[in-house]
Order: C-alpha cells, then structure tokens, then sequence
C-alpha cells in the first residue's frame, strides 16, 4: 500500500470520498480509516461515489481495506462489506467475502450459501464455502442456532457432491465441513485423500486436523515426512490442531526444513502440542538468528505459556495412551522409510499455504 501525500493525511469521510474520485494513486492508512465504521446514511454516499469508479480501483481499495482489518483491529469496514457483496466485479466480491472473516453475525449465512449456489466465479464461490466454515463451527459450539448448521451442512455437501463443480470449491467446501468430524465427514476426507491430485491431498491433511478427529493422528504423522513440501505443511499444521504428542520430534527436525512454510507451521504446533521438548525447540529458535522465525517462535511459546501455564512447562507431559506409543515407533520407522526421498520442487502453491490470520 503506498503512501499517499501529506496534505489528506487528517482525511475526514468527504475528503477521502472525494481523494478516491481523484487521479491520486495512492491508498494510505489514514484515507482508509476513514471508512472505518460508516453509518448508514455514509454507506449511501459511499455507494454513490462507489458506482463511478472503474473495477482496477474498486479491486485496490477493496484489498487495501481487507488488509489493513486484518493489521488493526480498530478497523472495521463490515458494513462496507456487506454492501461489496453484490459487487459486478467478481474479484471485488470475493475480496469482501474475506475482509468478513471475523464477522460472526448469522444474517451472512444466506448471503454467502447464495453466493456458493449461485456465484458466476469459481473463485467467489470457493470464498464463500470457506467463510460458511466459520458459521458451521459456531453452530457446532452452539453460539448460533443448529438449524443454520443444518442448512449450512446442506449447502456444503451439494457443492461437494455437484460433479461439475471447480476444484476449488469442493477443496474449500470440505475444508469448512470438516468442522462437523462426524462419519459423513470421514468419509469425504478419505476420497478427498486417495486423490491422484497432490491440491486435494493437501486438502485432506488440512480438514483431518481441523475435523479434530483422533482417527487421522497416524496419516498426517507419516505426512510429516512426505517428499512433497505441500503436503508436509499441511500435516505440520494439521498435526498441532490434533495436539499429537508424539509427533514432536518430527516437528522438531522440520525446524530446519528447506521449506520456509514448513518450518513455519512447524514452530505454531509445537506451540499447540507443548511439553518440555517443543518449549525448548521453540525457545533454541527463539535465540536464533531467523528474525521471520524468532517472531513465530514467540508467539508460539506465548501461546503455549498462556495454556499450560509456566510453572508446567518444565513437565514432560507423556503420551496419551498406548496407541500413541504405538504410532510414535511407528514414526521413528516411517522416518527411515522416507529419509532418502528427496524434496520435489514446489508448483505454484500459494493458494494452498495457508498460515492462521493473526492479530
């Protein structure tokens, strides 16, 4: 985002309004808080001034405001948002649908199961399966209504089961079903993982950790050590939400992947799993040299600080039980058995490396 000159840097809702009408390429902080929070009455003149723009910059602006929301929190565009929703350009619809993350108000719920119906764009309609994900999980702890879970539920399993459907959607349609971890479920990610395509593997490895299902634990620990760095991102991450102890020493030797994503993921499971060994791991990285590492290092042990509680950290926490001292023996083998694989160059996978938002 560039920064734009000194003389709107105080823009009040009129000037910033009218700066967007303006040749001024740039899109500072300070125009975007601007439109921060609109009133109603604000969200009409904005509507107005919205309508004369041409799609490039209605794009820009649309991604500037997700991405500052993101950063701070005193940034709020939800009802701009919502008003992006019905947008003619797809782009600026999908972005919307994102800059919503956070917004757990059921009246969305329609919105976006129409735009997963019925969206022209693929990639609009794969935004909107993801962001259902959210409302199936708040039905699922019981913060909203079951029957929006249900129809929920229904929206997602028609995407899946409409063979002419894109990739994607029926990528992030499992994804965001995957919080129900019931058999229907299970079964949705076992097809998804004897996929040929390494894209829907690595959507299976990331619904098995979400659907918090113990019954994936073996899988994404053989994945740890798989040769493709796709996949071991997703179990590196996958394997912390399942909170699988005996995948720590793995966890541990991807610190030093060659894969920065891995590593990444890395670092935030052991931050989930806990335990002495990944504290020390977490603090060795901590005092390292890797500033991008250090950061995640940090967060990651304050994270597990703040569930464990420092006077625990020094326990050795064991094993859950003796199937998990199974599987650990069973990854001290797999170990051998993909140690003389080699990585495979990574193909265009920024869509699938997909690290949790953070504030």
């Amino acid at each position: 985002m560039s920064v734009r000159p000194e003389k709107i840097i105080d823009a009040d809702f009129k000037s910033a309004l009218n700066y967007l009408t303006s040749n001024e390429v740039s899109l500072s902080p300070s125009l975007l808080f601007a439109f921060s929070d609109v009133t109603r009455p604000e969200l009409q003149q904005f509507a107005q001034v919205w309508l004369t723009l041409p799609a490039e910059r209605r794009r820009r602006m649309t991604q500037a405001m997700t991405e500052l929301a993101e950063e701070r929190i005193e940034a709020d565009y939800s009802r701009i948002f919502r008003y992006l929703l019905d947008d003619e350009d797809a782009l600026v619809r999908g972005q919307a649908i994102n800059g919503l993350w956070e917004d757990e108000d059921p009246a969305l719920i329609r919105p976006l199961i129409g735009a997963l119906r019925s969206d022209p764009d693929a990639r609009v309609r794969a935004a909107a399966a993801e962001g259902l994900g959210r409302f199936l999980l708040l039905a699922e702890t019981k913060r909203i209504p079951a029957v929006d879970g249900d129809e929920i539920q229904t929206a997602l399993l028609a995407s899946i089961r409409n063979l002419g459907e894109d990739q994607l959607v029926h990528r992030r349609a499992i994804e965001a079903i995957a919080y129900l971890g019931d058999e229907t479920v299970r079964n949705l990610i076992l097809v998804a993982y004897a996929d040929d395509d390494a894209k829907m593997r690595a959507t299976a490895l990331f619904a098995m950790g979400r659907s918090a299902d113990p019954y994936w634990k073996r899988t994404v620990a053989q994945e740890l050590f798989s040769p493709d760095p796709q996949l071991r991102f997703e179990a590196a991450r996958a394997i912390g939400e399942l909170e699988f102890k005996a995948a720590v020493p793995r966890l541990i030797d991807l610190l030093q992947d060659d894969d920065r994503e891995v590593q990444s993921a890395a670092i935030t499971s052991l931050g989930q799993i806990g335990g002495k060994d990944a504290r020390l791991a977490l603090i060795a990285v901590i005092e390292g040299e890797d500033d991008v590492a250090r950061a995640l290092a940090q967060d990651a042990l304050d994270e597990l600080e703040f569930e464990s509680g420092s006077n625990m950290l020094l326990v050795d926490i064991g094993l859950e039980s003796e199937e998990e001292e199974l599987l650990a023996e069973e990854l001290e083998e797999d170990d051998v058995e993909f140690e003389e694989q080699e990585d495979e160059p990574r193909d265009l996978l920024d869509d699938d490396l997909r690290p949790r938002r953070k504030r």
